[in-house]
């Protein structure tokens, strides 16, 4: 009988042994931190993790990286508290008076051009003043799956906006039009969005701290060192709060 006993204990070490083994190894899979590589061949993946980083941290990754700015200024704001990460489509708005009944509907046909993912990025020129899209825009948008929308010019119909929850960045809420003002220049080429350049593909990294613009081609390289930056900071909220002191923690992580 003990001998038996000794068998199943024997048995049931071994059994939690190999479990334990096995556990870890899984664990430690699970945790292997993607490289640049990995996320380079799978765009919905990366777009993914980019909306578990912060925007000021995608935006000091992007001036350690590749030593240039890519942030909008504090001129564009949010409807709302928002975050949301996508693709851009570009659009851009020349100023032209006019009585053309189809001068924007190059405008509105690249909404319907674009899909999830899709954030659209509005350039019109001295536009402050001027409601580059409002509800009837941003609920086209939001019903092809779009993420959100940044507007270098002004926005309307907020609260048809805030009823769907489509979150908009914009120089502020105007009651005015772009009709019979602004003529449609083209889509998907590059456009200066605040003193960014965007291209259509790029990715948009927006949140409450404001809106960072991704070059498509070191994207992947940005999201690596956004992601280290993050998990640094987050790491130092509780130091900093146990010893009551930043300058501890900067000292420990090298980071500010």
């Amino acid at each position: 009988m003990a001998l038996h006993r000794r068998i199943i204990v024997g048995t049931v070490v071994l059994s939690l042994t190999a479990c334990a083994a096995v556990c870890t190894r899984t664990v430690v899979m699970a945790q292997t931190p993607k490289t640049a590589a990995d996320y380079e061949k799978d765009l919905p993946g990366m777009l993914e993790a980019y909306r578990h980083v912060e925007a000021a941290s995608v935006s000091d990754a992007i001036e350690q990286t590749l030593h240039e700015k890519h942030y909008m200024s504090h001129k564009m704001q949010a409807i709302f508290p928002t975050k949301f990460v996508g693709t851009a489509l570009t659009v851009l708005l020349k100023k032209e008076e006019n009585h053309d009944p189809d001068a924007l509907g190059g405008m509105l046909k690249a909404i319907d051009t674009g899909g999830a993912g899709s954030v659209y990025v509005m350039k019109i020129e001295d536009g402050a003043d001027i409601a580059g899209m409002g509800g009837l825009m941003g609920t086209a948008m939001w019903s092809r799956g779009f993420t959100g929308a940044v507007v270098d010019g002004g926005v309307r119909d907020l609260p048809q906006l805030k009823r769907i929850g489509f979150p908009v960045y914009a120089t502020g809420p105007v009651p005015s039009t772009s009709v019979g003002h602004y003529r449609f220049g083209g889509m998907n080429l590059p456009v200066d969005c605040d003193g960014v350049t965007v291209n259509a593909g790029d990715i948009i990294s927006a949140d409450q701290d404001g809106v960072v613009v991704i070059p498509r081609a070191r994207a992947a390289e940005v999201l690596v060192a956004a992601q280290k930056l993050d998990e640094t900071e987050h790491a130092m909220y509780p130091y900093i709060e146990r010893l009551h002191s930043i300058v501890a923690a900067v000292k420990q992580f090298g980071r500010i």
